[in-house]
């Protein structure tokens, strides 16, 4: 690892060339809407990039370096593969984690050794590092006077040192002439007559070229040059005892029990019961319960993580109490998942399938796997590799959603329920994997449905749209090509002028 302590110019002087020149390209590229393309070739430059300064500089990165590396421009692929708005969102978190990790792993650390505290906190001061490091970069890590120095007393110096003015007053010049520009017509007409450009798009190019240089620079600068000072570890906290956690934990315990014997009565009672007690529907019912049991089942982890916080150092009777507790919940809670997921069945058969019900689905089905790891690792003295199976968990949930196509698979799940009404504005809603679908099904629609279809479809994905090759996106792409294919069937079906449907 190179140490800033040691004056590492050269290195510097990379990074912020590397800096600049990924930030003209994210300002060229990502300015483009909606991504695609874009961001695979952006994912693509930033990995390169960083593996080209890993080589030259000869930096000892830890071993998930590499499948990091390969992660974000997996994620970065994503982009042009499928084209659902939630699951961009997810992808966008995904590799902001990747990075951050990627970062700790580049300055020597093993991911399958650090606890959760520790993710949290090398992903907290990543960021602040991504943040602050370009100006750390330019003030600190470069040292301008051994640059000087080299260059002599030569007009090279001098020339070098009218660019640097030159490139300091390029900013202010861009800011102040736009503000003047806006604040009097006469001289916005001088300027765009003496240069032929627009203040307002130059100034706009210039701030994205900033905020994205910026912001690369300064995570090249925090992954590839050690801190100043050795992080401490996270303080371990002296054992509060296992009289009040474990009176808390048997609390907790009593409450998910006397919810469960309830959920069994219901669940052998079925729908009369419900109505009866409730006064609602079986449907209405789960719709009212689901998320509520989510957001329960998504608190336990970390009381159970925060109360083995508190047991460190007890004795080895009552570390066994604590498990014993934490299992029994842990049991408990599994009867309550399986309710709300009874419910989310019930729901979706009455009402449909949609982005947010999908999305809770794999979810619970992610806590699910998160909580039996925790059961394994933790709950057996072995809490070390548990952060880092939650996190292979994450990507793989997030792998499976991209091989699963939820806009496709929504708009599939909604057309089988035949006793059921098809939401044909909600389908219309959705993006470009739901095309496909929406075609296959066409013919089996009611008039009505195929007349919003046909008109909406014909309206979103004209045969010749002039699309921004920076957005090029496999699934928008499948989906213009076969509107075109089925351009005159469609026409045919199409509403009447009075009667169009709007997006």
């Amino acid at each position: 690892m190179i140490d800033a302590r040691t004056g590492s110019t050269k290195l510097g002087l990379e990074i912020l060339t590397a800096g600049l020149a990924l930030g003209v390209l994210g300002d060229v590229l990502l300015r483009a809407m909606p991504w695609g393309l874009n961001v695979t070739l952006c994912a693509l430059a930033l990995a390169g990039t960083g593996t080209l300064l890993v080589r030259r500089h000869a930096v000892a990165p830890g071993p998930d370096a590499s499948w990091l590396a390969l992660t974000v421009i997996l994620l970065g692929a994503a982009f042009m593969r499928r084209d659902a708005a939630v699951l961009a969102q997810f992808d966008v978190i995904a590799m902001i984690i990747a990075l951050a990790l990627g970062a700790a792993s580049l300055q020597g650390a093993r991911l399958a050794a650090l606890r959760p505290l520790e993710y949290v906190r090398d992903g907290i001061i990543a960021a602040g590092g991504t943040i602050a490091g370009g100006v750390l970069l330019v003030g600190h890590d470069i040292d301008w006077r051994e640059i000087h120095q080299q260059e002599g007393q030569g007009r090279l110096r001098h020339a070098r040192a009218v660019g640097l003015g030159v490139l300091l007053a390029a900013p202010l010049l861009v800011v102040f002439g736009a503000l003047f520009a806006s604040a009097d017509n006469v001289f916005a007409n001088v300027v765009r007559n003496v240069f032929a450009f627009d203040l307002d798009a130059v100034a706009s190019h210039t701030i994205q070229i900033g905020v994205w240089a910026a912001l690369t620079a300064g995570y090249l600068r925090w992954s590839l040059v050690a801190r100043p000072d050795a992080l401490p570890p996270p303080a371990t906290a002296s054992a509060t005892g296992i009289i009040p956690v474990g009176t808390a934990l048997g609390l907790v315990n009593l409450l998910f029990l006397v919810f469960v014997v309830v959920q069994l009565r219901y669940f052998f009672g079925g729908a009369a019961l419900v109505e009866d007690t409730t006064g609602l529907t079986y449907a209405e019912y789960a719709r009212q319960g689901f998320f509520q049991l989510m957001a329960a089942s998504g608190l336990v982890l970390p009381v159970l993580m925060g109360a083995d916080h508190l047991v460190r150092g007890e004795t080895a009777a009552h570390l066994t109490t604590f498990r014993r507790l934490a299992s029994l919940l842990l049991v408990l809670l599994a009867v309550v998942m399986a309710s709300a997921l009874q419910r989310m069945r019930l729901y979706v058969g009455a009402f449909g399938l949609s982005e947010d019900r999908l999305y809770a689905t794999a979810f619970m089905v992610l806590l699910f796997g998160i909580l039996a790891w925790f059961g394994w690792t933790v709950l057996r003295g072995r809490g070390r590799p548990f952060a880092f199976g939650v996190l292979i968990q994450g990507f793989a949930v997030l792998a499976g959603l991209h091989v699963l196509n939820p806009d496709a698979f929504i708009v599939r799940t909604n057309l089988s329920r035949v006793e059921r009404s098809f939401d044909v504005k909600y389908a219309l809603s959705l993006r470009a994997d739901a095309v496909p679908p929406l075609l296959e099904a066409l013919p089996t629609l009611d008039p009505s449905s195929q007349c919003a279809i046909a008109t909406t479809l014909l309206k979103r994905w004209p045969p010749h749209s002039g699309a921004d090759w920076r957005t090029w996106n496999w699934s928008r792409s499948r989906a213009r090509r076969l509107v075109t294919q089925q351009a005159d069937a469609l026409r045919a079906l199409t509403c009447p002028p009075d009667h169009s449907s709007s997006e």
